[in-house]
């Protein structure tokens, strides 16, 4: 559909109804209606009109939506279908590509290779009219931020289960996820043609462990080899989809054998959706007959207002219920302007502001994913308010710099398509714009930020270094330009053995990492063993009184602090706190920055191992100045020193990383399974059967998970598998300390 601003709207009446006669004036009326249908003639007059803002009628038409799911349940096979039946892409390819092509969106030869999508891609394509606008997000947890990301600027999504595995650990992740960002959704549940498939069996599972008010919307006619098509519970339609690739849409009646079944489940789906809906309730209490129109608009309204999902089904890799999906997402999730967007006022003390999503109002735009493209570096925006213009200045609200937009794109994938403008609602690609994931851009009218997204803290750490040293260079850009990218990708230098360290999400994230140092840069590098990011804490009050006191000829240095540091309680949601409890003028108050300047780097670096301390509250109480000799130098080093002093008396302890890890197995290996688990002292917490295998589920110290999945590979016969994610940071065994002390201890002495 073609988009068009008020002012062409304008210009194009202007040239049909001037009143000049003569050839000018029908000339420039055909230029302009060259740009328009018939259609969009209409909302062109119908803009000039102030019954209805001309922008709201283009905002209803385009639904921006994420697919997420637990790894392999099918979302990039789905996209690819989704693709082609749009007719965005003329032929489809699979995943793992037996021809050498592989999905259309996992454009890196990594995620070819793997069979696993990397990193989010955004598309653009159309049906019935609509704008959808596509991200297809990673399954695996070590890529979680590309889930957040584009969750953050979506206004709604689709999440896939598999109809044989069922609800899994990442399935839960991502669901806590689109709760935190408040994304309504449909879910699908694919894969139906395969052996042991039960989509009765997911749908109470996703009831049960996501607490999801859903029923389906569809049912399957026949399952696993025999699945055929798919019952429209809100039309009563039967769905068969004929053709080599199921492009042919035959619509027939409900077959008269699943006439009883149709009917109850007809009558569960009205009855679930009147418990969040009142329309559909009074109805329904009433006995009236609900007629599919009256249904359909009671699941939108309860969809878009988060307290119903719609359950659809099918099968991507069989090409069965994608379109009957498509238009559950143009039916059922919202547009741009149905979802509450709110931005921080910089100008009137962080005040909530809500964005209506007008285009005519001040552009307020999101940068919520930087890639390095053939283009030079590609700028993923979601544009909230406002419109954006090839040419245009745009300020960033986080630096304050202006930037022009050289280019302006559509992505399809990694390709691109060049545009001249567009406006709110829709997600665009800039270049040349320099700027970090999460900075809000603006026209300068306004300094709104919008708020930003949760990112996880690394969980693991490597040591690497370039083989050669005239590569250096290449090495630092690679490691800049990744860190710019990915907000979960972080490189810091080791102070003792000066090497390069970087820190990710876990063992595969920082080696595809490595691989892409490889393939896109030319660099080798040696990559030291994988290091667990520990962290110290204290467990009791310890006071202190430290007095740093110098004098070398001329002006000295003196800083006297006196108070205690302290465990911060349960749950705190900060890790450091530095508390001023001086009465009177004993200290300077030009001082206080420095000493807590001075705790802050104390505690970067505690004692025992050399990792950061966390839950640490600093109170000050006391101390003395000189009214010669002290500096904000000296206060600083007497803080540093006075952390220093009173640190081994807090009793500190060790805090590791500890994963839940989701494992399932065949049965007759659930013994072995859990007796390792045991060994790598890890805790059961959860046992399920999932017909013939064992599902455990564990928390295990992530210092005890390396080489995990060779070691379960060969405990079952290669037929286990396990997903881990972050859960939280817990104090180590007495033993376990003392060895990571010794260790550390051991390590310094040679120096």
């Amino acid at each position: 559909m073609t988009r068009f601003s008020k002012s062409s709207a304008q210009r194009l009446l202007y040239a049909l109804t001037s009143t000049t006669t003569g050839a000018p004036s029908l000339l420039a009326a055909t230029s302009h209606l060259r740009h328009f249908s018939s259609g969009n003639l209409a909302r062109a007059k119908a803009a000039t009109t102030d019954k209805e803002p001309w922008w709201k009628e283009s905002m209803e038409m385009i639904r921006n939506i994420g697919i997420s799911a637990h790894i392999d349940s099918g979302k990039t096979t789905l996209t690819e279908r989704v693709l082609f039946y749009t007719g965005r892409i003329h032929e489809i390819h699979e995943v793992r590509g037996k021809d050498g092509v592989g999905a259309k969106m996992d454009s890196m030869d990594l995620e070819r290779e793997k069979g696993i999508t990397i990193k989010s891609a955004a598309t653009c394509c159309n049906w019935k009219d609509y704008t959808i606008n596509i991200i297809d997000t990673p399954g695996h947890v070590d890529f979680t931020i590309e889930v957040e990301r584009a969750l953050r600027v979506l206004d709604g999504a689709i999440l896939v289960f598999c109809s044989v595995g069922g609800v899994q650990s990442q399935s839960i992740t991502v669901d806590r996820q689109m709760k935190r960002y408040e994304v309504p959704r449909l879910a699908f549940i694919n894969k139906l043609d395969r052996m042991g498939a039960d989509p009765w069996k997911v749908l109470n599972q996703a009831r049960s462990k996501l607490r999801h008010h859903s029923a389906a919307i569809q049912i399957p006619i026949g399952l696993e080899e025999n699945f055929k098509g798919l019952v429209d519970l809100v039309k009563l339609k039967a769905y068969y989809f004929d053709g080599s690739n199921g492009e042919k849409l035959t619509i027939e009646e409900v077959p008269s054998d699943m006439e009883a079944l149709v009917a109850e489940k007809r009558h569960e789906l009205i009855e679930t959706v009147s418990e969040v809906d009142d329309i559909l309730a009074e109805a329904f209490l009433s006995d009236e007959p609900v007629s599919d129109v009256d249904l359909e608009g009671a699941i939108r309204r309860a969809t878009v207002a988060r307290k119903f999902i719609p359950v659809f089904m099918g099968s991507a890799f069989k090409n069965k219920g994608i379109q009957p999906l498509l238009d559950g997402v143009l039916s059922y999730l919202p547009c741009p302007i149905e979802v509450n967007n709110y931005a921080l006022d910089q100008s009137n003390k962080e005040e909530k502001v809500e964005l209506p999503g007008n285009p005519d109002g001040p552009l307020v735009a999101l940068a919520f994913k930087l890639e390095e493209s053939k283009f030079g570096q590609l700028t993923y925006l979601r544009i909230y308010e406002g419109v954006i213009r090839k040419g245009d200045f745009i300020i960033n609200v986080n630096t304050g710099k202006k930037n022009k937009v050289p280019r302006l794109g559509r992505m399809h994938s990694n390709e691109m398509e060049e545009i001249d403008e567009a406006h709110a609602g829709q997600i665009v690609a800039v270049f040349g714009v320099d700027c970090a994931s999460g900075d809000t851009f603006t026209d300068g009218s306004v300094k709104y930020t919008m708020t930003s997204m949760s990112v996880p803290e690394p969980v693991m750490s490597l040591a690497v270094q370039p083989v050669s040293k005239d590569s250096g260079g290449q090495f630092s850009k690679a490691l800049n330009r990744f860190q710019r990218e990915d907000p979960t990708f972080r490189v810091g230098l080791d102070p003792e053995s000066g090497q390069t360290i970087i820190s990710g999400m876990g063992e595969l994230h920082l080696d595809i990492y490595v691989e892409r140092i490889r393939r896109e840069y030319k660099v080798d590098a040696t990559v030291g063993k994988p290091r667990v990011n520990f962290r110290e804490t204290v467990t009791q009050r310890a006071d202190f009184d430290y007095l740093h006191k110098k004098q070398s000829g001329g002006q000295g240095q003196y800083g006297r602090v006196i108070g205690y540091i302290e465990p911060l309680p349960a749950g705190s949601e900060t890790k450091f706190e530095f508390e001023n409890m001086l009465v009177g003028q004993a200290i300077p108050s030009n001082f206080f920055a420095a000493i807590e300047k001075g705790f802050i780097e104390a505690a970067n670096s505690g004692s025992l191992i050399g990792h950061p301390v966390e839950n640490l509250r600093v109170v000050l109480t006391d101390g003395a100045a000189h009214a010669v000799d002290s500096s904000e130098l000296a206060f600083k080093m007497a803080s540093i020193y006075a952390f220093r002093q009173c640190y081994t008396a807090s009793r500190p302890t060790i805090l590791e990383p500890v994963m839940l890890v989701e494992l399932k197995v065949p049965n007759e290996f659930q013994g072995a399974v859990a007796g390792d688990l045991n060994k790598r002292k890890g805790m059961i917490v959860g046992n399920d059967q999932d017909g013939d295998d064992s599902v455990i589920i564990a928390h295990v110290p992530l210092n005890n998970m390396f080489g995990y999945s060779t070691a379960l590979r060969s405990m079952t016969q290669g037929k286990g598998e396990f997903t881990m994610e972050y859960k939280e940071h817990s104090p180590v065994s007495h033993d376990v300390q003392t060895q990571l002390v010794n260790a550390y201890k051991g390590n310094k002495a040679p120096e």
